[in-house]
C-alpha cells in the first residue's frame, strides 16, 4: 500500500512532490517543523526509505511543500558491526560534519523523532541531472569528487557507492546514505581511491584545521557529534582528522577491510 514501509511504491509509480533548492539553513528549519506526509517508498533501498513530502512555513518564503527521503529507525536493516537503530542518527552525523567543513557534501538532513514511523532521519530530496552518470566522473580528477573522499575519510564511510553521488542542475556533486559511518573501527570503503596517498591541497588541509577545532568536545561539531554518537566514535572522529593533519596525505585502503563496497554502484 502506499506509504506504509512494505509497501511496493516506487517513484516511477507515483507523484514526485517539488524539488526545492533553498539555502541549508532555511532546508534545515522546514525539515525539523514541517509536516511529513509519506507518498511512497523507495525499495530498491537495503533500508525502509520513504519518499515522503514536507510542508511547513519558511521565513519570508511562506508556505514550502517540498519532496524528501525519510528514514524511520524501525525499518532499519540489523548489520553485525554497527549497533542497531543507530544508522539515522549517523546520517544527521554526516551532514553536521558536511556543514561545519562548509563543503556541503551532504543534503540537508535532520532528526524527527515525530516521523510517521516514529523516530527517524529525514533529508531533502536533491534534484539531479539526467545526462550525468555519477560512474562517469570517477577516475577523472574531478575536485568536486575530491573533497568528498576527503570528507569520506573524516567520516569513515564504510559504503561509498557511485550511485551514492549525486550531480545537481548547478553541477555541485553531493553524496547521500551516510548510515553506515563514524565506527570507532577503521572502515572506510570507497569507490573514491583515485588519490590515495596522494598529497592533500592547501585548501583541504585548510579545512581539516577548522573540522580539528570545531570538533573540541566544547565546541558545536564536537557537542553535536556527542549528542548522535558514542564517546569512543567521537573519538574516533577526531583522531582520524588529527591522522590527516599529521600525514598531510589521503588515507591508503587497509588491509584487513574491503576496499571497494559490493555492489560498486
Amino acid at each position: 500500500m502506499p506509504g506504509h514501509p512494505d509497501g511496493p511504491t516506487t517513484v516511477d509509480e507515483i507523484e514526485l512532490p517539488p524539488t526545492v533548492d533553498l539555502p541549508p539553513a532555511e532546508a534545515v528549519l522546514l525539515l525539523e517543523r514541517g509536516t511529513i506526509e509519506v507518498v511512497g517508498r523507495l525499495v530498491a533501498a537495503s533500508n525502509a526509505t520513504l519518499l515522503v513530502a514536507v510542508t511547513g512555513e519558511v521565513p519570508r518564503r511562506g508556505t514550502i511543500r517540498a519532496a524528501a527521503v525519510h528514514k524511520p529507525v524501525r525499518g532499519e536493516r540489523p548489520l553485525w558491526d554497527f549497533s542497531p537503530g543507530t544508522l539515522a542518527a549517523r546520517e544527521v552525523a554526516a551532514h553536521a560534519v558536511s556543514r561545519a567543513s562548509g563543503w556541503e557534501v551532504v543534503p540537508p538532513t535532520v532528526l524527527r523523532q515525530d516521523g510517521p514511523f516514529g523516530p527517524g532521519m529525514l533529508q531533502l530530496w536533491v534534484e539531479t541531472r539526467d545526462d550525468v552518470d555519477p560512474a562517469g566522473l570517477l577516475g577523472t580528477g574531478d575536485p568536486r569528487l575530491r573533497r568528498i573522499a576527503v570528507f569520506d575519510a573524516v567520516v569513515n564511510n564504510a559504503d561509498r557507492k557511485a550511485g551514492h553521488l549525486l550531480v545537481r542542475p548547478d553541477g555541485q556533486v553531493q553524496g547521500v546514505d551516510h548510515g553506515v559511518t563514524f565506527h570507532a573501527e577503521p572502515k572506510l570503503r570507497t569507490v573514491l581511491w583515485e588519490w590515495r596517498g596522494t598529497l592533500l591541497a592547501q585548501r583541504e588541509l585548510s579545512v581539516l584545521r577548522l573540522l580539528a577545532a570545531e570538533l573540541g568536545p566544547r565546541r558545536g561539531l564536537g557537542r553535536r557529534l556527542g549528542e548522535l554518537l558514542a564517546p569512543d566514535e567521537v573519538a574516533a572522529t577526531r583522531s582520524r582528522v588529527r591522522d590527516l593533519l599529521r600525514t598531510g596525505r589521503f588515507p591508503l585502503p587497509h588491509p584487513d577491510w574491503p576496499a571497494i563496497p559490493w555492489p560498486w554502484y
